[in-house]
């Protein structure tokens, strides 16, 4: 897994050289295929660090670390000289610290405006925010987080494992909020790997289509519900987030959306992908049109997808840094307030966090609630 990513991301210069698909036009198409492909593909463009995305979506970053064993801090067991402590961003040795100093990942930091969506695949994250939450969740778990009015947090990466390495896998996802929830109360919710619907397909040839339902519905499967204020909590707004894994050669057909929602594809393992008779490249997003049974067909290795989708918001979009509004009065407000509140401050003894050796899975909410997971 990452191979491809890697290679990329080594590459200097790719986005500009032109360079990024390759037609597998044949002229004996008819003129309604070739309009077909013209209107099914909008736009294919080359995945950075961090991976544009259409309204209702604002951000999202796929993080691959292969971290080694831990230490007693729950840190990285090896030398941290050399490294931009507090900014590690550069993968030394397969992988980074990114903020943290003693253990890997993101210490207190604010939010306002809109949604985190966690997607861990592969190790675990310690969440702790203002309000006195807590949680340790990882392989294959989702934190669906409203930030709302303010929230602070941190998500440190505990390296648990003290034989061997320590993989570190996981999406974020920010999807924003209406104008009208900017200003609820925060909150967070635990869908946990248990609760995620799985649909476990084969195409024609007996070559396996794995589907994680990590938001929305697909076929006859819906994902545990959104927070109650998000955007997707609205069945109208068909926000939808999808996990695929294809076999080599495998073929599907993601089935279409309605009219004017915005479909995303992130190609991010794999060597190539055709996408309705248009060959695309390893580590590449496509958006597509939301009202086309889109056929795939995975090239000679397997391959990775993520689906992004949903119904815009067609509002204005004001971001600075960890604060997305409406109007530059109201970031202007944001860290003012931040200034004076810390939007609760904080409980913690530390910036950064963690939740004790014991590989176990647990949330504990503001309000008192409690969930304990196995393993």
């Amino acid at each position: 897994m990452g191979n491809s990513r890697r290679d990329f991301l080594k590459k200097t210069g790719l986005a500009a050289s032109g360079v990024i698909i390759g037609s597998a036009a044949n002229i004996s198409k008819s003129e309604e295929d070739v309009k077909k492909e013209i209107v099914a593909i909008k736009r294919i463009w080359p995945l950075g660090f961090q991976w544009e995305t259409q309204d209702p979506f604002l951000f999202c970053v796929h993080h691959e670390d292969l971290y080694p064993e831990g230490n007693n801090h729950q840190g990285p067991k090896a030398p941290l000289e050399g490294r931009q402590l507090g900014q590690d961003f550069i993968i030394k040795d397969g992988w980074r610290m990114y903020h943290g100093k003693m253990v890997p990942g993101f210490p207190g930091h604010p939010h306002r405006g809109f949604e985190t969506i966690t997607v861990v695949r592969d190790g675990y994250v310690d969440h702790s925010d203002s309000q006195g939450g807590q949680a340790r969740y990882g392989h294959g778990d989702v934190q669906w987080m409203t930030a709302g009015k303010g929230l602070q947090h941190a998500e440190m990466f505990p390296l648990v494992n003290k034989e061997s390495g320590n993989r570190m896998e996981l999406f974020q996802i920010w999807l924003n909020l209406p104008k009208k929830n900017k200003m609820v109360s925060p909150y967070f919710k635990m869908n946990w790997s248990e609760d995620i619907p799985v649909l476990k397909k084969k195409d024609a040839e007996n070559r396996a289509i794995h589907i994680e339902v990590l938001a929305g519905s697909l076929d006859d499967s819906s994902a545990p519900s959104a927070n109650p204020d998000s955007w997707a909590s609205e069945a109208d707004n068909h926000v939808a987030i999808y996990a695929l894994k294809l076999d080599p050669g495998a073929e599907y057909t993601l089935p279409k959306s309605v009219e004017g929602v915005n479909r995303s594809l992130y190609f991010f393992e794999g060597k190539t992908l055709t996408v309705e008779d248009q060959e695309v490249a390893s580590y590449h997003g496509v958006d597509v049109d939301p009202t086309v049974d889109l056929k795939l067909k995975n090239g000679e290795t397997a391959g990775q997808i993520l689906v992004l989708q949903g119904k815009p918001l067609n509002e204005p979009v004001v971001q600075h840094g960890p604060f997305v509004m409406n109007t530059r009065e109201e970031i202007q407000e944001a860290f003012l307030d931040y200034q004076k509140t810390g939007f609760g401050g904080w409980p913690w003894e530390s910036s950064d966090p963690v939740h004790g050796a014991e590989a176990k899975r647990f949330a504990r909410h503001p309000d008192g609630r409690e969930e304990i997971k196995e393993g």
